[in-house]
């Protein structure tokens, strides 16, 4: 490409997006790999149990129990006495909310019932418990 005498370069006032969308699509990429990773939960040795699975479209609130007995709300830890009251700061004490109880096996059944009993003095009765399937990628879903 030949210049002539008088030409200038003129400087290009155009912003070039292509390695913008290059960076935007990788991120994209690794977003989508690393996402399921990151819903890791409190570990919990859940009964087996024949029951269907859940199908809901919404998260779920879980309450864990593991085996050394604390209580999670969600991946966050919690007491027995605080227990109720940040679900209601949670749910905003809106009592209708659906709540899901998960507990390891080995831990005595009067730990659950407690938890249990506390949620419906509390207000919630909407409460489910969780177990594992016999087909090993299935929840199974709550007994109301």
């Amino acid at each position: 490409m030949k210049r002539s005498v008088g030409q200038k370069f003129q400087p290009v006032n155009e912003i070039n997006m292509t390695p913008f969308i290059d960076v935007m699509l990788v991120l994209l990429i690794i977003f989508m790999i690393t996402a399921p990773l990151l819903t890791v939960g409190v570990e919990v040795d859940l009964p087996k149990t024949q029951a269907g699975s859940m199908n809901e479209q919404v998260e779920p609130l879980v309450i864990s129990i593991d085996k050394k007995q604390r209580i999670y709300i969600q991946e966050t830890s919690t007491d027995m006495k605080s227990l109720t009251s940040r679900l209601n700061a949670i749910t905003r004490n809106n009592h209708n909310t659906t709540l899901y109880i998960q507990a390891d096996q080995n831990i005595p059944y009067r730990i659950v019932m407690d938890v249990m009993g506390r949620l419906n003095r509390a207000g919630f009765k909407k409460v489910g418990l969780i177990g594992e399937s016999s087909t090993p990628t299935q929840r199974t879903s709550p007994r109301k």
